[in-house]
């Protein structure tokens, strides 16, 4: 297999090294850059598989390289990982927003850096979920084409919105969301649901599930996601 390419963003040497360390010894390639500007002209030119990316940087700060990134047309398909020491609910949500596909806090453990760095390859190497194929995860089935749904193999009756909410999740398993964009994804851009909203049509689409609902799990502060399997 060819290595994968890591850009590491951070301005702190010593952490940078520390995790250049790490990922170097499990196999990967690493460039590094110390400000949000020189990190920009290293992705164009070294086209990672992956950015390691800070929120408090020199020059351009992490959210701004983030949305640089997600809106760029040759750069946008690569995974962007946060790695901060913000960690509170505002700042996570603001990161997932501004399109990061993972966010973990300061102190961490190079393990879990590491696991997450791999979920997040793989979840990128996958191909888009089709809206047609049927989906079957745990024990699960959701046909969008016939817009049926099966638990153990008993079809669960589901509102429109409930359906779209569920298929949006299950294609994506280990993925995290946002309310906002769980409301974009069901419904389009700027329609008028709140926050309570979406939790109350979440809480709905659970109870309908019965024991498979716990699959659909609350990130606290931030959204939901579907549980992957094993």
């Amino acid at each position: 297999m060819v290595p994968k390419k890591i850009l590491i963003v951070e301005d702190e040497e010593d952490v940078q090294e520390l995790i250049q360390y790490n990922l170097r010894k499990n196999g990967f390639l690493c460039e590094s850059a110390l400000d949000g500007k020189t990190a920009l002209m290293k992705a164009d030119t070294y086209k990672p598989d992956l950015v390691l990316l800070d929120l408090m940087l020199p020059r351009i700060d992490g959210l701004q390289v983030c949305r640089s990134l997600k809106s760029s047309n040759t750069l946008s398909k690569i995974p962007v990982i946060i790695l901060t020491a913000k960690g509170t609910e505002s700042d996570v949500v603001a990161g997932l927003e501004a399109g990061a596909d993972d966010y973990i806090t300061k102190p961490f453990s190079p393990q879990v850096l590491l696991a997450r760095i791999k979920a997040v390859l793989r979840r990128a190497e996958a191909p888009p979920p089709s809206e047609k194929t049927i989906i079957r995860i745990h024990n699960i089935e959701i046909d969008p084409g016939r817009h049926r749904t099966f638990v153990n193999g008993k079809e669960v009756e589901l509102t429109s919105t409930e359906f779209k909410m569920l298929h949006f999740l299950a294609a994506r398993p280990g993925w995290v969301f946002t309310r906002y964009q769980i409301v974009d994804a069901v419904h389009g851009p700027d329609y008028p649901v709140t926050d309570r909203s979406v939790d109350v049509q979440i809480v709905g689409l659970r109870k309908k599930l019965g024991k498979a609902g716990d699959l659909i799990e609350t990130v606290r502060g931030v959204g939901y996601r579907f549980r992957e399997e094993n």
